[in-house]
């Protein structure tokens, strides 16, 4: 009874992409802990990510999601640098990112609790 709950679709792409904002804040502070290092370049989770769990959603391949798929972190290749020391950080741009991923990361748990609110609610018959 489990299994059908943590084995849906919706849970195991929202697990993944709870795994990608967590890494993606780690990058976050990383870049605005380097904000005046000399030579820094600003990281990104690798955008290899977002379209390997695309095309395994289309392709209904939960087991490559769930097993097999991992975000990493890469050099950003967009990003410019705009001092002269070769440091391409810019702390507005991560303060905004970092606020997006924060309401992403809100939305994630939702879906993820509500799973788990389930299960609770077949267990015990109570909604609270």
């Amino acid at each position: 009874m489990i299994d059908p709950i943590f084995q849906s679709e919706n849970y195991q792409v929202a697990r993944k992409l709870l795994d990608a904002a967590a890494l993606r804040q780690e990058a976050i502070a990383s870049n605005i802990a380097n904000s005046e290092t000399p030579g820094y370049r600003r990281l990104e989770v690798s955008a290899d990510f977002a379209e390997q769990l695309k095309s395994r959603v289309r392709a209904g391949d939960l087991m490559a999601v769930k097993d097999t798929l991992k975000p990493t972190l890469a050099q950003d290749p967009f990003a410019r640098s705009v001092r002269p020391d070769g440091n391409s950080v810019e702390i507005e741009k991560e303060l905004l990112a970092m606020n997006k991923n924060a309401v992403e990361y809100e939305y994630l748990t939702e879906i993820v609790s509500g799973n788990i609110k389930q299960l609770k609610m077949a267990i015990t018959g109570r909604v609270a």
